[in-house]
C-alpha cells in the first residue's frame, strides 16, 4: 500500500512539473543563427549551447507530453500513443533530474545524456504512424480524414517540434567532432550541392523500386553542379527521397503492363535569389482532385496494402509506399527552415512537386 501511495505521489509530481514547463515559453533559432553560433565551437560556446538546452528541451518535450495526454477520438488511449508519451515523460524526467551544468565536465556528461535521447526517440514517427492506423481501425470507417483535421493539426504541431528537437540535439552533439568536414558546421553544410543530393536521393530511392518491382524508371537531374548553399544535407535527403520514391512508384504502377518506354522523372534545380526551388515532375498518372485535400493529411495514403501493425519498435526498413507520412512530414522538413511544398497534379498525366528551400537563412523555428 505505502509503494503504491509513494507511486502515485511522484506521478502526480511529475504531471505537476510537466504542466509547468510546458507553460513556459520556448525560444526558436534560425539556421542563420546556428551556423554564426556553430561557426566558434570553444568550450566556452559549447557549455553555452548545453545550459541552454538544458532549459530549452524540458519546456518543448513537456508539450508535446501535455498534448499526448489530451488527444480526440481516444487516439491518447492507443497503446502505441502511450509508448510514445512515456518516451517523452522519460526523457523530461532524465533532462529535470540532471543538476546544472556549470563545467566542462558537465556539458559532457550532458551531451551524452541527450545523445541518448535522441536515440530514444528514434521510433517514434513509426510508432504515432501506428497509433493512428490503431485509430482508423477501431473508429468507424465512414469517417472521413477532413473530419479529423484536430488530429491533424496535433501532428503538425508534434512532427514539427520533433524535428526542432532532433536538430537541436544534433547540432550541439555534431559540434564536438574533433574533424568535421570541409565546410560543415555542425550538422550544416555551408556548401551544400542540391544537385548531388537530388542524385544520391534518386539513387537511393530507385534502389527502393528495383526492390520492389524488379526495375525502376530512369531519373534526369537538371541544373547547376557548382551551385551551393547552406543547408542541412539529412532534410535535403529526406525530402527529395520521398517525393522521388513517390514520382517512381506512380510511374512504375501506371507502366507496369505497357510495351511503351517507361518516362523517367524529371528533376530541375533553380537557385533564385530568396528560394532554391527544386521542381519533381513524373507521368505518373497523377492525383484526382478530389483526392489533393488528403495528401498532406495523415490519414490517407495511397498504398494499395498499407503496414500492418506487427510494429514491436524498431524498423529500418524503408518501403515504396507506407502510412502515408511522408508528404506531410517533408513538408514541415521544408517549412522548418522557412521554406514550403507544393503539389501540383494534371489527373491523366503525372505530377509535379515544387520544394522550396529558403536561401536567406534567418527564418526563427515555428513554434507552438
Amino acid at each position: 500500500m505505502a509503494v503504491k501511495k509513494v507511486a502515485e505521489s511522484f506521478s502526480k509530481a511529475l504531471a505537476d512539473e510537466v504542466q509547468r514547463w510546458g507553460g513556459m515559453k520556448q525560444t526558436g533559432v534560425s539556421l542563420r543563427y546556428m551556423m554564426e553560433f556553430g561557426a566558434r565551437p570553444t568550450q566556452k560556446n559549447l557549455l553555452l549551447s548545453a545550459q541552454f538546452l538544458h532549459k530549452e528541451l524540458p519546456t518543448r518535450i513537456a508539450r508535446r507530453a501535455i498534448e499526448l495526454e489530451a488527444l480526440p477520438f481516444g487516439l491518447s488511449d492507443e497503446p502505441a500513443v502511450l509508448k510514445v508519451r512515456d518516451w517523452y515523460l522519460d526523457s523530461f524526467r532524465d533532462l529535470r533530474t540532471f543538476p546544472e551544468i556549470k563545467d566542462t565536465s558537465d556539458e559532457l556528461a550532458f551531451t551524452q545524456m541527450i545523445k541518448m535521447i535522441k536515440v530514444r526517440h528514434n521510433n517514434v514517427v513509426p510508432a504515432m504512424a501506428l497509433g493512428v492506423q490503431q485509430l482508423k481501425r477501431d473508429m468507424n470507417r465512414k469517417v472521413v480524414p477532413e473530419e479529423l483535421e484536430e488530429i491533424h493539426q496535433f501532428l503538425d504541431r508534434f512532427y514539427l517540434s520533433r524535428i526542432g528537437i532532433r536538430m537541436l540535439i544534433g547540432q550541439h552533439v555534431a559540434l564536438h567532432d574533433p574533424d568535421p568536414e570541409p565546410g560543415c558546421i555542425g550538422q550544416i553544410n555551408t556548401r551544400l550541392s542540391p544537385m548531388l543530393v537530388a542524385q544520391t536521393a534518386s539513387e537511393d530511392a530507385r534502389s527502393i523500386c528495383y526492390r520492389e518491382y524488379g526495375s525502376a524508371p530512369e531519373v534526369n537531374i537538371y541544373g547547376d553542379p557548382n551551385f551551393t548553399f547552406p543547408y542541412v544535407p539529412s532534410h535535403l535527403h529526406l525530402m527529395v527521397f520521398e517525393l522521388v520514391k513517390n514520382s517512381l512508384r506512380a510511374v512504375q504502377e501506371r507502366h507496369m503492363n505497357s510495351d511503351k518506354e517507361v518516362p523517367p522523372v524529371r528533376i530541375i534545380v533553380a537557385d533564385g535569389i530568396e528560394d532554391v526551388t527544386i521542381k519533381i515532375s513524373d507521368e505518373g498518372g497523377g492525383i484526382p482532385r478530389s483526392g489533393l485535400p488528403k495528401i498532406f493529411t495523415y490519414l490517407y495514403s495511397t498504398a494499395k496494402n498499407p503496414p500492418d501493425e506487427n510494429y514491436k519498435g524498431v524498423s529500418n526498413s524503408v518501403t515504396m509506399a507506407g502510412y502515408g507520412f511522408g508528404l506531410p512530414i517533408s513538408r514541415l522538413y521544408a517549412r522548418y527552415f522557412g521554406g514550403d511544398l507544393q503539389i501540383i497534379s494534371m489527373e491523366g498525366y503525372g505530377t509535379d512537386a515544387y520544394l522550396h528551400l529558403s536561401r536567406l537563412g534567418d527564418s526563427q523555428e515555428p513554434l507552438s
